[in-house]
């Protein structure tokens, strides 16, 4: 593969108004053999959907593959499987000391790789595509349903609800005037989804019942002084207070609910964020001098929690813990910005396994049998960086898992697992029982137009 490139290709994405882009961009030309599939490493859907193209009808399925594109990064691999006589030469990881710790690292803001919503107001926004995997998870949307439908209660139309976030479709501002509530505020930052909104709201025939609010919510008071029974606030990231749900709770706990220290006045009462270290199969195949990881410069690689390119390499831990009743709570203000250790064990069982499931991921892009078993060893036995994911406790019965709950496994959500690359080459030849530490410094912004940051600083040591 080496001597098949003659150019640097830096590999960045973007994961743009909620549908992650792969950029490719050349610095200098490549040659024939391999253009023809350096565009197979963008994902399956990279339109930047304008909200214009929502409408009730909309649905989700030619989104549903997901972020990063598994099927894409199977057209790369055949591709390679032609490449230099047949055979791969890929680069191999940089060989860590055999004893001793080798350093990881990376750092972020919420929006690198997002679009904002404006440029002086840095915020997530997304676009028609990422809407439509919203409303369309089945995973997700039933079960907030469900638990509006379980705090409306018997005398639904004594209840206002706020919803904050309402998005193009007004989905849950909707399903509470459905359900019978007396009076919904839809809250949308976004002119052009709120104005969706209202339009949808009138369709289905609500507009005497839910009233549109533009601008952000801490912008905004509730007319007439009135304040809300409960809110719903399905403003989650797939890092869980990547999309401002700290400093927009805070406010509205303040300011906006009748009784905000009750856990039943939040759907979702509590949100929170899993991390392990990981293992991905690009990040193995592709290094210096043609693939510069470092380019990213700590802007994360965001994957469909069911991508198997990407493997754990232990049990998750948790990483954010944000209980919306006690938001205001003095410790856990304290919480919001003190580091916090992770400490993984790397799992020989699970790296046997992976290998396993690397292996068919590998053969699937076509590729002879030695090199996918090579592949699938060298991947399998390496750390990229620690990969996160969200965690949603609506209610006292009701949570919503975007990986399999405890062992971080693989399933269908909207929400993505999103890695921060933690090395420029990946941490080599794990064997299992390898100790990883990192400090996590999670800063949640308590101002909503002011994007949280995030910061790694670890190590890997090998065992005894």
């Amino acid at each position: 593969f080496t001597h098949a490139v003659i150019g640097t290709i830096i590999v960045t994405m973007r994961h743009s108004c909620g549908a992650l882009r792969w950029r490719l961009a050349r610095v200098l030309m490549m040659t024939v053999t391999t253009s023809s599939f350096a565009g197979a490493f963008q994902p399956n859907y990279v339109r930047n959907q304008p909200l214009s193209s929502l409408s009730a009808s909309s649905s989700s399925d030619e989104v549903s593959e997901g972020v990063v594109g598994s099927s894409r990064r199977r057209q790369a691999l055949q591709g390679m499987g032609g490449l230099v006589g047949g055979t791969i030469c890929w680069i191999d990881p940089v060989q860590a000391a055999d004893s001793g710790a080798v350093p990881i690292q990376a750092s972020w803001s919420a929006v690198d790789g997002l679009n904002s919503l404006q440029d002086d107001r840095k915020f997530v926004s997304f676009d028609a595509s990422a809407y439509k995997a919203m409303k369309d998870d089945s995973s997700r949307t039933p079960l907030f349903q469900q638990a509006i439908f379980r705090r409306l209660g018997p005398r639904p139309e004594e209840c206002t609800v706020l919803d904050l976030g309402t998005g193009p479709f007004a989905l849950f501002a909707i399903m509470a005037a459905e359900l019978g509530a007396g009076r919904v505020f839809a809250v949308e930052a976004n002119e052009q989804a709120a104005q969706l909104a209202r339009e949808n709201i009138e369709r289905r025939g609500f507009s005497d019942v839910i009233t549109v609010l533009e601008g952000f919510s801490s912008d905004i008071t509730l007319p007439d002084g009135i304040k809300a029974d409960f809110c719903v606030a399905e403003i989650v990231g797939s890092i869980a207070t990547e999309e401002g749900a700290y400093a927009t709770v805070v406010d509205a706990h303040a300011r906006l609910l009748k009784r905000p220290e009750l856990s039943s006045s939040w759907i979702p009462c509590q949100i929170q964020t899993y991390g392990a270290p990981v293992s991905y199969t690009l990040h193995n195949m592709f290094g210096p001098p043609e693939f510069d990881w470092n380019k990213l410069k700590g802007e994360p690689v965001r994957f469909n929690c069911r991508d198997k390119g990407l493997e754990l390499l232990s049990d998750p831990v948790l990483v954010e813990d944000v209980t919306f009743s006690s938001i205001s709570n003095k410790d856990q203000i304290a919480l919001a910005s003190k580091p916090k250790k992770l400490e993984f064990v790397i799992d020989a069982n699970r790296i046997e396994r992976n290998e396993v499931d690397l292996y068919d991921e590998f053969k699937r892009g076509n590729l002879s049998k030695q090199q996918c078993t090579d592949l699938a060893r060298e991947t399998a036995h390496s750390l990229s960086g620690i990969a996160f994911w969200p965690r949603l406790i609506l209610d006292d019965t009701t949570v919503i898992d975007s990986r399999h709950y405890g062992d971080g496994n693989h399933q269908k959500s909207h929400w993505q697992t999103v890695l921060p690359i933690m090395a420029g080459r990946p941490v080599p030849d794990l064997v299992g029982g390898e100790r990883v530490s990192v400090n996590a410094q999670f800063n949640w912004s308590t101002d909503v137009s002011k994007p949280c940051t995030y910061r790694l600083d670890g190590t890997v040591t090998r065992s005894a």
